[in-house]
């Protein structure tokens, strides 16, 4: 059983449910969810503008692979400083997406704690439809959920199943408050996120994610293997043994399991730098992050331009100004120090990952080549838990929900569609 913090969430939030707020924009958090749309203070949106527009770009060297080039700096700042146009991609979202706010209340220990939340819900007209708890991860936030949340919800026949679709922000991601106090990582998010699940009326579901939502789902699965049916994770991370290593070297490893650990290996020792920032002195950065709005999303993209399949799409700079935006308005500070709770609770143990509760619920698992978990070998997966299917695509990365929604729409209907293998037909009854 996993070694819950003895730091109570009445540190780590707002005792009172009335003075719970995001900054620079209204939101409300009541007992119960209530519809929200985004509305941005436009003298925070106007400040931002002028910030970019000011911006000063780093005296460049000429060196590759340390970070975006200077034109992508100009790129983005000249695109943000005169097209782009807040207004409408905030009503774009509000359009898109049914958007609500509430207060969860999980029993930890026997003691019960007030949890803010901003999550989008999506409920699908079939009658047999499966509640699926969509969960992101970091540099992402819930518009990840946006390019597969109509498919999950109003399929293209009757032979796939449908989803009632729960997609929920992070604490200090997105428009859910960050935390006031340490403590707050992927146990508290598992009951905060069940207790979400329950107070829908969805005391059984299904989880789907990936980066922190791939963690998240761990946690979770392990902590409510009686709420949670089954999981679909695009990010199940396994830390190749000193045994496997070795094998390695003495040329005894399998494909699959060399170009695992040579991608893990290449991630560890050469892409991982904000990682480690963010999981030791996250408040470091933080303060250049707060003050730069194009600091923050130069931070970000570092990140977004190396996980993607570079034949498939390439970011616009509306979408990294947006994806960045999801952390900018409220600050990005409880967003990056959630690596630090991460690794607090052993997920993460130095440069290398660490140690995840074991599942036992099935598990379903996709890999795709532009991302650190990909050709990880079905055996070694099992090493996390009851990983029954193992799903390998040919083109695709980290974001695969937005990145390529057919492909992981396609393992979801089909993981979650086999009702006996992975246990969906505990909705039957």
């Amino acid at each position: 059983m996993i070694l819950l913090h003895v730091i109570t969430f009445c540190t780590i939030f707002c005792a009172a449910a009335d003075i719970f707020s995001l900054p620079n924009i209204g939101a409300t958090f009541g007992n119960s969810p209530t519809p929200f749309e985004i509305h941005v203070d436009r003298d925070f949106i106007e400040d931002t503008r002028q910030r970019v527009a000011y911006s000063r770009a780093p005296v460049f060297i000429g060196a590759n692979g340390e970070g975006p080039s200077n034109e992508n700096f100009t790129n983005v700042r000249d695109y943000w400083a005169n097209e782009y146009d807040w207004n409408m991609t905030e009503a774009s979202i509000n359009k898109k997406l049914q958007q609500f706010t509430t207060i969860v209340e999980p029993v930890i220990e026997n003691d019960t704690y007030l949890v803010p939340l901003h999550f989008v819900h999506h409920h699908s007209p079939r009658e047999d439809a499966i509640p699926l708890l969509f969960i992101h991860g970091w540099p992402g936030s819930f518009l990840e959920v946006s390019n597969i949340i109509n498919s999950l919800t109003n399929p293209p026949n009757g032979s796939v199943p449908a989803f009632h679709v729960v997609a929920p922000s992070i604490p200090g991601f997105g428009f859910s408050p960050a935390p006031q106090r340490p403590g707050f990582g992927p146990t508290e998010a598992s009951y905060a996120f069940n207790a979400l699940m329950c107070q829908l009326g969805y005391k059984k579901y299904v989880i789907q994610g990936g980066d922190f939502g791939g963690v998240i789902l761990r946690f979770q699965a392990h902590l409510f293997p009686e709420n949670v049916v089954s999981v679909l994770s695009n990010f199940w991370i396994i830390q190749p043994t000193e045994n496997d290593i070795r094998r390695l070297a003495e040329g005894l490893a399998t494909p699959d399991e060399a170009t695992y650990i040579n991608i893990l290996e290449t991630y560890i020792n050469q892409a991982s730098g904000y990682r480690i920032m963010q999981q030791t002195q996250p408040l470091t950065a933080t303060f250049a992050l707060s003050d730069s709005p194009l600091g923050n999303a130069m931070w970000i993209y570092a990140l977004m331009a190396e996980v993607i399949d570079p034949a498939i799409m390439a970011w616009t700079p509306e979408e990294i100004i947006t994806w960045s935006m999801m952390y900018y308005i409220q600050g990005p500070y409880g967003g990056m120090r959630f690596y630090k709770e991460v690794a607090n609770e052993g997920a993460l143990e130095g440069l290398d990952f660490g140690t995840l509760p074991l599942v036992e619920v099935p598990v379903a698992i996709s890999q795709f080549p532009y991302d650190i978990t990909y050709c990880m070998p079905l055996d070694w997966a099992r090493r996390g838990g009851n990983v029954i299917k193992r799903n390998v695509h040919s083109h695709g990365g980290h974001f695969a929900a937005y990145e390529v929604p057919d492909l992981l729409l396609r393992d979801i209907w089909e993981w979650f569609g086999d009702k006996e293998v992975s246990g969906t037909k505990a909705f039957l009854s």
